[in-house]
């Protein structure tokens, strides 16, 4: 296990590549025997240190829910994050893609909650009593440390991703808020365009086999620390589409059928 020390300093490693828009290198490099644990531990320090500047939590994310992103990663389970009020974008904003490190857009769906879920025996129903509404969203997600270092060619791993907050950089939600019941969650297909051209296409199953199985994981894994996914908070259940890679100039449109469509532009 890391020291607090060692901690402390990997999360100002971060904070700092953030705010100064530098990416560094992977944590793993520094610390090549740490663990999962360490690496939750590193974001966790990150996390409050944003707290402490006054940022405040908007909700979670849930990433590598894919079985091929998995198998990429060389894990059996998701990952997870958390999604700061500063991260939240409106439909039809313009982004300032400089602001964010090696910036991608992946297709999901969010959960917002109106009941607390806590607890190791949360299932799939009780997220779904919990839910208030399901939206579509676009995850954006950047990278404070390099994804493969640019002079060395180390290729960072789950344990980098996790402590770079899983990789976690805003949310922009939009399309039509619908009531979890009043639609099959695992059939909701999107289509995501640059610029006008189709880059991903995705259906919602992909995640988990359905995407409030996401939902259920995470508070299954905050349980333990006795903490609650809270009402109002935004739930990201996991990307059913691959990154697209975003820059300064790109239009985005992702377009989810029935329940509406989202677009934003990269500035």
């Amino acid at each position: 296990m890391l020291t607090e020390e060692a901690i402390r300093t990997e999360a100002l490693r971060l904070d700092t590549a953030e705010r100064t828009r530098t990416q560094v290198e992977a944590t793993t490099v520094h610390h090549p025997d740490m663990t999962v644990e360490d690496a939750y531990a590193i974001q966790s320090a990150w996390m409050d240190l944003k707290k402490e500047s006054g940022r405040t939590v908007a909700g979670y994310k849930i990433g590598l829910t894919s079985r091929t992103m998995q198998k990429s990663m060389n894990i059996d389970e998701p990952d997870y994050g958390t999604l700061l009020d500063d991260m939240v974008f409106e439909e039809g904003s313009s982004i300032e893609a400089a602001r964010f490190l090696d910036p991608r857009v992946e297709v999901e769906l969010a959960f917002i909650l109106k009941k607390p879920l806590i607890g190791s025996q949360v299932s799939i129903f009780d997220v779904l009593r919990a839910t208030e509404y399901v939206v579509p969203a676009v995850e954006l997600i950047a990278a404070r440390t390099f994804r493969i270092h640019p002079e060395t060619g180390y290729k960072r791993t789950v344990k980098d991703t996790i402590s770079d907050n899983a990789a976690n950089g805003g949310i922009i939600m939009g399309g039509r808020p619908m009531k979890p019941d009043s639609i099959d969650l695992r059939w909701v297909g999107a289509l995501l365009y640059s610029n006008g051209v189709i880059e991903e296409s995705g259906v919602s199953a992909a995640v988990l086999n359905h995407p409030a199985k996401g939902i259920a994981w995470l508070a299954k894994k905050y349980a333990p620390h006795g903490i609650a996914l809270e009402p109002g908070q935004i739930i990201l259940a996991g990307s059913f589409t691959r990154p697209v890679k975003v820059k300064a100039g790109d239009s985005i449109h992702v377009d989810y059928g029935p329940m509406g469509s989202i677009s934003c532009q990269f500035v």
